[in-house]
């Protein structure tokens, strides 16, 4: 399966997912346009879209994609979502048979109550919910829903490539170190996007083991990271170190 990031609006990922044979797959088309001109230019015929929740950054190019190509839309269950054909729920396999993959839905609230993401391939697609080094705002979650969306992410083979939504890399990132700014695996990985970003490259995908590494929403039980929270009032609990680390992500001006 070949991965292909494809920049759209003002910092989105639409992910197109292909196969030796042209067939693919359009994950979280918040606009059409760079889909069909990937889809044209790659010699691509469009089998399915994965949607993993209702925003229109996520959502916006699906009636667009559907005037051109008739396929199946893939959505979690919320009215909020009005194209979908099939609605998929957590612990469900998707499986596709053009192009041949298979997919486990995962329920990952936090970022909204309904955000599910797609585990399968070798690859995480993991909307809004997991970013490189960081994750997603709590417009309608908990963030105890949040910290066991992640927790649940992180037990996924340490070679699975995340594929967030966003280019939030570099932003993230000056929070990270803010953190932990001890962690030498996060200060390569800060190289490693300043050298990407300066040749206009994409930061992402990146694997589970770098942002287990790196990451401070998925290290909050390292020490580091557990001396950051408690010093900003946060108390032996783990989702209260969560959300004084999300506090502080929104607040950071660096």
């Amino acid at each position: 399966m070949h991965v292909v990031p494809l920049p759209a609006l003002a910092d989105n990922y639409i992910w197109l997912l292909h196969d030796d044979d042209g067939n693919a797959i359009a994950v979280d088309p918040g606009t059409a346009e760079p889909v069909e001109r990937a889809l044209q230019q790659r010699n691509l015929q469009l089998r399915a879209i994965l949607l993993t929740h209702h925003h229109a950054d996520h959502t916006g190019g699906v009636a667009g994609l559907l005037q051109q190509h008739r396929v199946d839309v893939y959505a979690p269950h919320d009215p909020r979502i009005a194209l979908a054909t099939h609605r998929v729920q957590d612990g469900e396999q998707l499986n596709l048979a053009l192009p041949l993959a298979s997919f486990d839905v995962m329920a990952v609230p936090g970022h909204t109550l309904s955000h599910i993401a797609y585990a399968g391939e070798g690859l995480l697609l993991c909307g809004d919910t997991l970013f490189s080094l960081g994750c997603g705002r709590l417009f309608e979650g908990s963030p105890a829903q949040m910290l066991a969306s992640l927790d649940r992410m992180a037990t996924l083979p340490a070679q699975t490539l995340a594929c967030p939504a966003h280019e939030y890399t570099a932003a993230n990132a000056r929070f990270a170190l803010s953190v932990d700014p001890h962690n030498q695996a996060l200060q390569h990985r800060l190289a490693e996007i300043a050298t990407q970003r300066q040749q206009n490259l994409p930061t992402l995908p990146v694997t589970l083991a770098s942002e287990l590494a790196c990451n401070p929403f998925l290290r909050i039980d390292q020490p580091s990271v557990q001396s950051w929270c408690m010093a900003r009032g946060a108390g032996d609990d783990r989702v209260q170190r969560f959300a004084a680390l999300r506090s502080g992500k929104d607040e950071f001006r660096g």
